[in-house]
């Protein structure tokens, strides 16, 4: 039973992150070792190790615990916060039913205490006071100096368990409270943060609750949330939120890695020309990345390959180059595969070499430019002929009389 309490102490002792430096004070015979200053969080426990030694013929019939502020002597009745007879023994409000012995039989001289849900107002000056009797009469003694407990606001946060999350599989996440107190049973939720930003719940999930007793003062509180996992939980936020008495809350959130690879997309131009560069793009989206690999079908060489998204580019395309490929894509323990057709258009669409065709080209142009410069002069002769007609067909008989011979002179005048 001894061994078990001790454990209990140091379980306790993690959850509240103290330090603790136990010092013994003697009377004579009769000794207590007490811890001289105690760290805890609101929300969770503190215990108060304790241990006494007696003179002979004392019998140890009851432990009394008072809490006190610095400036008193502390063992008022008023004071008291825990006393093994509970019979018509009133101890301070709020302490009802939170301070337990952690060994019920105080022959075993164990005077250790815990106090579950605590609060920062439980912060202060503990004394311990061993009541008793000798020679059948009462008799008691009680520790010097005083043990220092400070209550500070929650900082622990609790721990979630992920597994390996794939999808269309159902998961199950874990979630355990801090403290392993054996006060008050937290609340313990689940929420879910999706790509909107929004706090939601998972559709279609579950969850439970259960608490694992460890000792007799020492328990585990624990919550599990099931679901099937997708594609869409991938890289999104899930939170485990503690509440304990107090309205003293924690919470930790979880981001989620979801296995899942979808179809394979190639996406570029399948026809080009010669001389022409081909590009094609194949990508898969998947976590982990995928590996994505070129291939010619038929061929084992593997033209390009990139994590995630490859691009298979050939400069100067020629005829060559035409045919079926291949992207290869495997994620994980998966070989994912998509075939396009690729045609490259050659530029000559007539038979015959270009060094055939050339001469032909050469005669063309030159027909073509003798006709032009033939038709020319031939215009620029027929305006000027015409040019000329117009300018005879203008000359005019001008008669003028003369004043001295009475014959006419005749006169041809050109017009210009």
């Amino acid at each position: 039973m001894f061994v078990l309490i001790w454990a209990s102490f140091f379980l306790c002792k993690r959850v509240s992150n103290a330090e603790t430096v136990t010092s013994q004070q003697c009377s004579g015979q009769y000794c207590i070792a007490l811890s001289e200053t105690l760290t805890a969080e609101a929300g969770l426990c503190v215990v108060i190790p304790c241990s006494f030694t007696t003179g002979f013929g004392f019998t140890p019939k009851h432990i009394v615990w008072y809490k006190c502020e610095a400036y008193s002597r502390c063992d008022y009745d008023h004071e008291i916060i825990f006393h093994s007879n509970k019979n018509n023994i009133r101890v301070q409000y709020g302490f009802e039913g939170r301070v337990s012995l952690l060994e019920p039989d105080i022959r075993q001289n164990n005077c250790s205490i815990i106090i579950n849900d605590l609060k920062e107002s439980d912060s202060g000056l503990y004394r311990i006071r061993v009541n008793g009797e000798r020679k059948w009469r009462e008799d008691g003694f009680a520790s010097i100096q005083k043990t220092t407990v400070s209550v500070e606001g929650l900082s622990q946060k609790p721990r979630v368990k992920l597994p390996t999350l794939t999808e269309g599989q159902q998961a199950t996440l874990t979630c355990v409270a801090p403290g392993l107190c054996s006060g008050s049973v937290p609340e313990i939720t689940w929420t879910w943060r999706g790509a909107g930003g929004t706090e939601s719940y998972i559709t279609g999930s579950s969850t439970s609750f259960r608490t694992k007793t460890l000792t007799a003062f020492t328990q585990r509180h624990i919550s599990t949330l099931t679901f099937n996992s997708s594609a869409e939980h991938h890289n999104t936020n899930v939170t485990c939120k503690i509440r304990f008495t107090g309205e003293k809350t924690t919470e930790e959130a979880s981001t989620l890695k979801v296995n899942y690879v979808k179809e394979v997309n190639i996406t570029g131009g399948t026809n080009v020309k010669e001389g022409e560069t081909l590009n094609l793009t194949c990508s898969v989206e998947s976590f982990p990345p995928s590996l994505i690999m070129w291939s010619k079908l038929g061929s084992d060489i593997t033209l390009h390959n990139d994590t995630g998204s490859a691009t298979l580019s050939i400069i100067n395309a020629t005829t060559e180059h035409s045919g079926q490929y291949v992207c290869t894509a495997k994620h994980m323990n998966n070989i994912l595969q998509e075939n396009i057709d690729i045609t490259v258009m050659s530029r000559v669409k007539h038979c015959g070499s270009y060094s055939t065709v050339l001469p032909w080209i050469v005669a063309g142009v030159s027909l073509t430019l003798n006709a032009f410069c033939i038709t020319y002069i031939w215009f620029l002769w027929n305006s000027r002929k015409k040019v000329n007609l117009h300018q005879e067909e203008r000359t005019y008989m001008s008669l003028q009389k003369a004043d001295v011979s009475p014959d006419y002179d005749v006169l041809a005048q050109h017009i210009n």
